[in-house]
């Protein structure tokens, strides 16, 4: 989908809320199309992104380590 977002999962030590953040800000950014929103879009631009950054959080939390764990975090 988007090359510059990186694999976060299985990562030693596990992902920063900053890494989390970045990556929803580059999903938000293309699934928009925007790189910067307007004025008048950026409060939805924005809450696209915290939405999508909890779900990340929340997603890398409930994942359990699996046998394929080690080959993922070296993506």
């Amino acid at each position: 989908m988007c090359r510059s977002i990186r694999t976060l999962r299985g990562q030693a030590p596990p992902a920063t809320d900053e890494e989390v953040r970045a990556a929803a800000l580059q999903y938000v950014r293309k699934v928009s199309g925007y790189r910067q929103p307007s004025r008048r879009n950026a409060a939805a631009f924005e809450e696209a992104v915290a939405a999508v950054a909890a779900a990340t959080g929340r997603l890398l939390a409930a994942l359990e380590a699996g046998r394929g764990d080690r080959e993922a975090g070296s993506r």
